[in-house]
């Protein structure tokens, strides 16, 4: 009984950190597979450094970027941050 008394807390910081803290990450970490699964030529996007362009073309894992000016970039799919597509 004493033992058992002695689990609950333990138990509870896990439940605690899993709800607050495991549970999120793995709600935005699917998030942002599915938007980099669903992205298309044409899409305006924003790289995790702060490009912003247009999807030239794209493959399993590589992401051709335009910019505004009109250069072309290559970048891993994995460094796309979002999808803008404004009307």
């Amino acid at each position: 009984m004493a033992g058992l008394k002695s689990l609950i807390p333990i138990l509870l910081m896990f439940a605690i950190f899993y709800f607050l803290l495991i549970r999120p990450q793995q709600k935005r970490q699917k998030s942002v597979r599915e938007m980099q699964s669903s992205m298309k030529k044409g899409d305006k996007i924003v790289t995790i450094g702060g490009l912003h362009g247009t999807i030239e073309s794209i493959n399993d894992l590589i992401v051709v970027i335009r910019s505004n000016d009109g250069a072309k970039l290559t970048f891993d799919r994995n460094a796309i941050r979002e999808v803008r597509n404004e009307a």
